[in-house]
């Protein structure tokens, strides 16, 4: 359990982008965050040698490609703390499917042929049942173990919602949820399920949440 006196105090919290001196802790939030999850254990190989170094892999290249590619990616601080993190993707700047060479190249090397061809084929297939043309993807979220059930899902939430709003073109954030517990956390955001879908061996569910030009933050 989370020490009283580390405990954030959700006041204190300031959701700001991430500069290039928060990657590293970034990618180990996300990196417990996602240890378990269906998917990435079935792209990553959970049951072989090395899922570990894969997935950590996976998640620090994901990342170098967000920066490279200046995709918001907010973070919840408590003056200097990292405490959540949310990675999207914008819509209109060609950063889908079709990641560029050199990220795909260190995807090959790090995680593996297999895992990079999967991961590509997971996005295109999300991409093709989405709702809306020009949208926002939440490819990542997740709030440090120390600080969970603080309240610091709802307010990272409310940080996206606001980017989302601010973004006039977009017509809203979709994200795919493979951990059915997560389910009610997009339901109470006003996600809305668009779709149960199958990759792989994996089933999970296409939720989105609808730009509205009058929505309160």
């Amino acid at each position: 359990m989370e020490n009283a006196a580390l405990a954030p105090q959700t006041d204190n919290i300031k959701a700001i982008y991430l500069a290039a001196e928060d990657i590293k802790v970034a990618g180990s939030i996300l990196y417990q965050a996602y240890h378990d999850d269906p998917l990435f254990k079935h792209i990553f190989q959970f049951d072989n040698e090395g899922y570990e170094s894969r997935l950590r892999a996976a998640i620090r290249e994901e990342l170098n490609a967000f920066w490279q590619a200046r995709q918001p990616m907010i973070g919840l601080f408590d003056e200097e703390r990292l405490l959540a993190v949310a990675c999207l993707i914008a819509p209109e700047t060609g950063f889908g499917p079709q990641r560029f060479w050199h990220w795909r190249l260190k995807m090959l090397l790090t995680a593996g042929f297999l895992g990079t061809k999967q991961m590509l084929e997971k996005e295109q297939l999300i991409q093709r049942h989405m709702p809306a043309t020009h949208y926002h993807m939440l490819s990542f979220i997740g709030v440090h173990p120390d600080c969970q059930h603080l309240g610091l899902g709802h307010i990272l939430m409310s940080a996206i919602n606001t980017l989302v709003q601010e973004h006039t073109s977009s017509e809203g954030v979709g994200v795919f949820v493979t951990v059915d517990k997560y389910l009610p956390f997009f339901e109470d955001g006003q996600y809305q399920l668009i779709k149960k879908l199958k990759v792989g061996e994996i089933e999970g569910n296409i939720m989105f949440l609808h730009r509205t030009d009058d929505y309160a933050i």
